[in-house]
């Protein structure tokens, strides 16, 4: 049935906080575990309307979208998004002829009616509980974000590099895969090449802002506002606050903002970055637009050769995982898929008085390609998988006075982009691999080399 007035929509949705979807199901939707189960309940059981994939928004007359979405509850007590929302399946030979208000996206997203449960890993469908409903409008920085995003996507399908798509090359709105295999692929326009199917999303960390922010009431600081962002990217802000310290030591930048910089070089730099950004404290996830988008700052130093000073590490591994989880679910995938870095790029330099100092050379807002996600970084992972799979080799090698144990993971020269290497506190920081062995922890890097090509340009 159509409903004339949202105030009308908002009375039913706020009937049913705190039910659970079992109290609410009329036709035994909730007694299966799929994914959108729970979505059909409202539909159905809710709002009286027939499940379909019609392109325009569910309630069409009023220009509103619902959708029902996971919240979960960390170790730590905070709320996150579960997962990334997904939105509409990107028909590429249509939408290569919109404009941003006639995009798929817009007509049928403008405007979202959110169901918020409550997930559990333990839990039925029928017992998970809704927890709020929010009727949510873009807010006016998001929207030119979410403008340029769309274009990012667009500007890649009109160039026939739909193929090329990734979740990293935008900030809010994303181009997610979205089908039952990775053989889930569409035509595409000016192009021969298939292209994975994707839907339009927003990001899981934009989502857990939304959540956190419409729950707790969390307060983030923003470095941009709706009228820069009207005129210029956020990269082109960035670049603007950045800039007139180009060439500038450490010491002068601190010195300009009038900083003690005693303590170790991450934090040194993290505290001058927040000052140049015009936050105080020198936690930059704190920043709304980093926060929502999931940009990870990263420092690099240069030596005098151009190669960085280290590898760049990561997250620890969790073998038992990157054996059983398919790739696009892995770990190693994840963050190179989803993730844009910002890298602040200093390099050392030797003064008139033979001291070594460091100097800002740039910043870079980088993500990774999905070509080299779908080569190098998948090789990796099939390499490290075989080498689980046959089992782990471990053998004492000599190191100086003493022994080390050395694995046949993956090493730097491997591809020259990725490897595996320990990271840990000492030798005795170990993790078992699912053959029942125990190796020092490990992590996956990027190779400093790659890294050196990445800003070469900044030097």
């Amino acid at each position: 049935m159509p409903y004339s007035t949202e105030e009308e929509v908002m009375e039913i949705s706020k009937s049913v906080i705190g039910k659970t979807f079992g109290e609410i199901d009329k036709y035994d939707r909730s007694s299966i575990k799929t994914k959108g189960a729970m979505g059909h309940v409202i539909e159905e059981s809710l709002f009286d309307y027939a499940i379909n994939s019609n392109q325009e928004a569910d309630f069409s007359e009023l220009g509103i979208e619902l959708k029902v979405t996971p919240v979960k509850t960390n170790k730590n007590k905070t709320v996150s998004a579960k997962e990334r929302l997904v939105l509409n399946i990107i028909n590429y030979m249509t939408e290569v002829n919109q404009n941003f208000e006639t995009s798929s996206f817009w007509l049928k997203n403008r405007r979202l009616l959110f169901f918020f449960y409550l997930w559990k890993k333990e839990l039925a469908v029928k017992d998970y509980q809704i927890l709020e409903t929010l009727l949510y409008t873009y807010p006016e920085e998001d929207l030119e974000i979410i403008k340029n995003d769309w274009k990012i996507i667009h500007t890649k399908i009109k160039e026939g590099k739909a193929h090329e798509l990734s979740e990293g090359d935008t900030m809010y709105l994303g181009a997610c895969t979205k089908g039952s295999s990775a053989k889930s692929v569409r035509k595409q326009p000016n192009s021969d090449i298939p292209a994975k199917q994707r839907a339009y999303s927003l990001k899981q960390s934009y989502m857990t802002s939304l959540v956190r922010k419409h729950f707790n009431a969390e307060d983030l600081v923003r470095i941009s506002n709706a009228q820069e962002l009207k005129h210029q990217s956020f990269d082109q802000i960035l670049e603007k606050r950045f800039k007139p310290y180009y060439g500038k030591t450490l010491e002068e930048i601190a010195k300009s903002h009038n900083l003690q910089i005693n303590q170790r070089f991450k934090s040194k730099v993290q505290q001058v970055v927040s000052s140049i950004l015009g936050i105080t404290g020198t936690k930059l996830s704190s920043i709304e637009e980093f926060s929502k988008a999931n940009i990870q700052f990263k420092t690099i130093r240069l030596e005098p050769n151009g190669l960085p000073k280290e590898h760049m590490s990561f997250e620890q591994i969790d073998f038992n995982k990157w054996l059983n989880q398919p790739f696009d679910e892995s770990q190693i995938y994840n963050k190179f898929e989803t993730t844009k870095f910002l890298f602040v790029v200093f390099e050392y330099i030797v003064d008139e008085s033979n001291e070594k100092k460091l100097v800002l050379k740039g910043i870079k807002l980088w993500n990774m390609p999905e070509e080299t996600i779908l080569n190098e970084v998948q090789d990796l992972w099939y390499e490290v998988r075989k080498i689980l799979t046959e089992g782990v080799k471990l053998k004492n090698v000599k190191w100086g006075n003493s022994y080390r144990v050395e694995n046949n993971f993956p090493g730097q020269d491997y591809n020259r982009i990725v490897h595996i290497r320990p990271k840990a506190r000492d030798g005795k920081d170990k993790t078992k691999l699912p053959d029942g062995q125990y190796v020092t922890k490990q992590t996956y890097w990027l190779d400093r080399r790659y890294i050196s090509e990445i800003v070469k340009d900044l030097r």
